[in-house]
């Protein structure tokens, strides 16, 4: 008998697509439990099967994390985040510090030659809110402000397909400073960004590049200390 293409039903590609929509829109962030089953029967007003089956899809294509007795968590913000976060998971940290010092250091030359006035007012803007989430002490709030500063000077190198890479990589980074820093912000693991962000601001890709690029491996080195 010749295989066919099983037909997934359109009300459970409608179901998955929203829930989708709310991770990929930030509503249901990265680390966030989802609403239970019985609360997404109600909230979509679909059968209890077809919110299991949407669920089991978005966990197998990597953004679910069905976790028995605690409940479904978001891990990643599209299907290739998804796939990242397994296949590195548990990667040697040294080759996982090269890569962010290749991709970092590649966007900040980008940045240097690309940055238009209103990339510098962002970059400005972010490295303020990183240094005041230092001060505050909150190390998942400073997690959170120094990514969203390094996506910034990815986003400044106005390249699509670095721009896409890296944030499909958000996740990864994000988990992967979150290691770097600990629980606990402590003085000597503070590593000052102004250099990178008024290397951008002058145009010195050489400067920029090599700011970038050492931050991995200064985040690695302390964290081996």
């Amino acid at each position: 008998m010749p295989l066919t293409s099983p037909r997934r039903s359109a009300l459970v590609d409608q179901v998955i697509t929203q829930l989708r929509n709310q991770i990929t829109s930030g509503e249901w962030p990265v680390g966030a439990r989802i609403p239970t089953e019985p609360e997404l029967v109600e909230l979509l007003g679909v059968a209890r099967n077809t919110v299991r089956e949407a669920v089991r899809a978005l966990a197998h294509n990597g953004l679910l994390d069905i976790r028995q007795g605690s409940g479904t968590y978001v891990v990643a913000t599209s299907e290739l985040a998804g796939v990242m976060h397994r296949r590195f998971a548990g990667a040697d940290p040294r080759h996982i510090a090269e890569l962010r010092s290749t991709l970092e250091s590649s966007a900040a030359r980008l940045a240097a030659e690309r940055r238009t006035d209103r990339d510098l007012v962002q970059l400005d803007a972010l490295l303020a809110r990183r240094e005041e989430a230092w001060a505050g002490g909150d190390a998942e709030v400073f997690v959170a402000a120094d990514v969203a500063l390094h996506m910034a000077v990815v986003a400044a190198s106005h390249n699509d397909v670095l721009i896409e890479l890296y944030a499909d990589l958000g996740d990864l980074v994000a988990d992967w400073l979150r290691t770097d820093v600990g629980s606990e912000l402590r003085p000597e693991a503070h590593l000052d960004h102004a250099r990178l962000i008024e290397a951008v601001r002058r145009g010195d890709g050489d400067t920029a590049a090599s700011e970038a690029a050492g931050y991995p491996y200064v985040c690695l080195n302390e964290k081996a200390r």
